[in-house]
């Protein structure tokens, strides 16, 4: 197993408004290298974290790293949608915080056999999860329909190029199939033109973005289990939820202002007849940023947002 490595971004802030507790039970929905579960139960010698990942390879490294911990620690290899699920199989009704860190880790990144990266060749796989059944980014490059790709693209990496490179895909793959992550970078440098390729960031970028997130069905999972979150927590419990793309921060800020509503039926009705419940209080108007110290440290931190909201 190749070492799992990951910095955790906004450590202190997170653990300082997620942890209200010194005995309480939290959840890391996405635990990673375990960086931030460390750090929850190193903030008290009585709180215990439940640490979900759909990645086998961060659970192997989490495991390791908090095994001084012993039972104050527990690993869930699964997808955190299934939170409802792994709470109850759990017996743990209620806890006192969740976090959701919606960020690819840097050792999915950097191991180029992952087929993350558009940096490094290598198959294009692109699953969180490479022991599911999933279909991968491969699959999806020579097997989507043009007009669905480009759809795809356009959604997922807001990619204005999108049109352009779904054809050029469709014409390489009529010659043979796409299967490197080499090979699909060099098919979007040549869609996109010269002048574009030379602006910002790589011209790869938001197309393997859009793919990853197909992939793994990253967005549509984020605002359901919010949700079952929120009804999870004690009174007093925080939710705090870490994006990395407007994409998701779009779908993390409305998902909160949504479970801070106490009713959601049109401006012009007089009576509400929507029966909603109101279960968060946002306690953070506007998202937590990196501070010049840990982007020095971190780069990849600058496009971190925290959200924060607490259960009434």
């Amino acid at each position: 197993m190749s070492q799992f490595l990951h910095q955790p971004v906004l450590l202190r802030e997170t653990i300082g408004e997620l942890v209200t507790k010194k005995d309480g039970i939290y959840v890391d929905c996405t635990m990673g290298g375990g960086g931030h579960s460390e750090a929850i139960l190193l903030s008290g010698p009585e709180t215990r974290v439940i640490g979900i990942d759909q990645d086998m390879e961060a659970i192997k490294a989490s495991s390791k790293r908090l095994a001084p911990y012993g039972g104050r620690a527990i690993f869930v290899w699964d997808n955190f949608c299934n939170l409802e699920k792994i709470l109850s199989k759990l017996n743990v009704p209620k806890v006192d915080g969740v976090l959701m860190d919606l960020g690819i880790s840097s050792p999915q990144l950097d191991q180029a056999e992952r087929g993350f990266s558009y940096q490094q060749d290598a198959a294009l796989d692109m699953r969180m999860n490479r022991d599911g059944k999933t279909l991968t980014a491969e699959d999806l490059v020579n097997n989507l329909p043009e007009e669905e790709l480009s759809q795809l693209i356009y959604r997922y990496g807001e990619e204005r190029w999108a049109k352009r490179i779904a054809a050029f895909i469709k014409e390489r793959r009529e010659k043979q199939p796409i299967e490197t992550t080499g090979e699909l970078v060099e098919i979007i440098k040549a869609a996109i033109p010269k002048k574009v390729r030379e602006e910002g960031h790589h011209p790869a970028k938001k197309t393997f973005q859009a793919l990853r997130i197909a992939v793994n069905n990253e967005l549509q999972i984020i605002a359901p289990t919010m949700e079952v979150a929120a009804r999870h927590l004690n009174p007093g419990g925080i939710l705090a939820v870490i994006s990395f793309h407007s994409l998701e921060d779009r779908i993390v800020k409305e998902t909160m202002k949504y479970l801070a509503a106490d009713c959601i039926c049109p401006p012009s009705q007089v009576i509400c007849t929507c029966n909603k419940e109101r279960l968060m209080k946002i306690t953070v108007r506007k998202p937590i940023t990196a501070g010049e110290a840990e982007l020095a440290e971190n780069p990849r931190a600058r496009s971190a947002k925290l959200r924060v909201g607490m259960r009434i």
